[in-house]
């Protein structure tokens, strides 16, 4: 484990490329793509022995705009032949955007042991490292999931109630053109637009990405807190995350909880795509 990782407040929750490299072979653990176009990558070519994880399918129940079930939990870690006791070892492209919400959504089901490929997919491609197109065939598993985490995720009747509270502060993780209300939606996303544009009240705007460096690992710890107590982030308080629909906020969760350690951290999936649609309540536009 690096230097730079060790100082993380939980840094076991980050392995290596030449970690993921030293345990291709090894049948506890089980590497899962989880990418911003959920096929196209890869197919094109992935780490040998890992799985997919189709965040779009997978991971949302796309009829109740919602997570998905734990019963859909248990059968797709079946599927990709994942026990309780399995490490599970997630990467993707778009520096872990994807990734970091499939490690929310396993976490709230409570899988114990999953981490993040820090620097994801380009850092393991930029490497040269191996690369194949060969899906694996793996063994089928009874997966029953050992205790339900909601106190990670914020729903709007209690962010309605938080957002006015001096304990509590909101980061606004989308663009600063979709915090300002110039636009409506990510570039990325046009068509999928709220009926209102700006932000909750009080929240202040980090962009997820400025959480990671220009190969894609995150920033060292010093630079973190920096960027988050320089915006009035701190541990102190609780801290709720949101975006659009709650991927890229899920981005700066992974990044307040498990690199900074902020004991109190919140990702609001419901975002502004309800907030921005819910007649009456308040939004600020500007900065």
């Amino acid at each position: 484990m690096s230097t730079a990782i060790k100082a993380y407040a939980v840094p076991e929750v980050l392995v290596s490329t030449d970690w993921v490299a030293q345990h291709l072979q090894d049948p506890s653990v089980r590497i899962v793509e989880v990418d911003y176009e959920p096929e196209t990558a890869y197919q094109l070519g992935h780490i040998p022995g890992a799985v997919l994880i189709n965040w779009k399918q997978d991971i949302n129940d796309t009829v109740r705009r919602d997570i998905v079930s734990k019963e859909g939990f248990e059968k797709l870690m079946g599927r990709l032949g994942i026990k309780p006791e399995t490490t599970v070892v997630l990467y993707g492209d778009f520096r872990n955007w994807f990734a970091t919400y499939a490690f929310w959504v396993f976490k709230i089901y409570g899988h114990k042991d999953v981490r993040l490929l820090n620097g994801g997919r380009r850092k393991w491609i930029d490497e040269g490292r191996e690369m194949t197109e060969e899906v694996p065939t793996v063994e089928p598993t009874t997966y029953r999931c050992h205790g339900i985490d909601l106190g990670l995720r914020a729903f709007l009747p209690e962010v309605s109630y938080a957002y006015q509270r001096d304990d509590v502060k909101l980061v606004d993780v989308r663009s600063p053109a979709e915090f300002k209300g110039e636009i409506t939606a990510p570039p990325e996303y046009p068509t999928e637009a709220a009926q209102r544009g700006g932000h909750i009240p009080g929240a202040v705007n980090i962009p997820w990405a400025q959480a990671v460096a220009d190969d894609d690992t995150f920033k060292p710890v010093d630079e973190l807190r920096q960027l988050y107590e320089g915006k009035g982030v701190t541990p102190d308080k609780t801290i709720i995350t949101y975006c659009r629909i709650g991927e890229r906020s899920s981005h700066t969760w992974f990044v307040l909880k498990y690199l900074l350690g902020y004991p109190t951290v919140i990702n609001y999936d419901g975002s502004w795509s309800e907030w921005g649609n819910t007649v009456g309540l308040p939004i600020e536009k500007g900065e």
